[in-house]
């Protein structure tokens, strides 16, 4: 699978309450106005000096693709983390490094891919640069100039994400009944 999209960057130590703010917890996201109206406050924590990662008018990103630094998604455990960023649009984060928590509820949720990278990419793209993300190979190409850049692989854990996160795994490979 390839994810061809716009990328949003970031620095170092983003957390959770940046990713989604705690005053949208009450959010639910099965229900899926509640999961819009969660996508619509993705990186709402972010200072308002920040290029807006949501276009207000859509409630949508119009990034598919978040290159960070090193712990990304630190900070408390909630998995409404990745859920908004999904809620979003966005398909990957790419990253340094992650919170050990933000890692799994990536993977537990289905909602992004949680790729790493073996170098820092933050100073390689700005916010806006068009990539492609080749989920199978894991490579990250910047579109403009079509360098290749290697990430880390997700190994066990891409199956798990690619089916929808661990309900969605276990229905597949019937651990649980459809």
């Amino acid at each position: 699978m390839k994810i061809k999209a716009k990328v949003y960057v970031l620095g170092d130590n983003i957390d959770t309450d940046q990713i989604i703010p705690a005053q949208y917890l009450n959010l639910v996201p099965t229900i899926k106005s509640e999961y819009d109206k969660l996508g619509s406050y993705a990186m709402a924590g972010l200072p308002e000096t920040a290029i807006p990662f949501v276009d207000s008018a859509t409630g949508k990103s119009p990034y598919g693709i978040m290159i960070a630094g090193r712990n990304f998604g630190c900070g408390s455990s909630r998995e409404h983390a990745p859920v908004a960023l999904g809620a979003a649009g966005c398909k990957a984060v790419i990253a340094e490094s992650y919170a050990r928590i933000f890692f799994r509820n990536s993977v537990a949720t289905g909602e992004v891919y949680p790729f790493e990278t073996p170098v820092s990419l933050v100073s390689e793209f700005k916010t806006g640069d068009e990539a492609e993300l080749d989920v199978g190979s894991g490579t990250l190409m910047r579109l403009s100039d079509g360098k290749v850049f290697p990430l880390k692989s997700l190994g066990a854990v891409a199956p798990v994400v690619e089916a929808g996160g661990m309900f969605g795994y276990a229905r597949k490979v019937g651990m649980i009944k459809s």
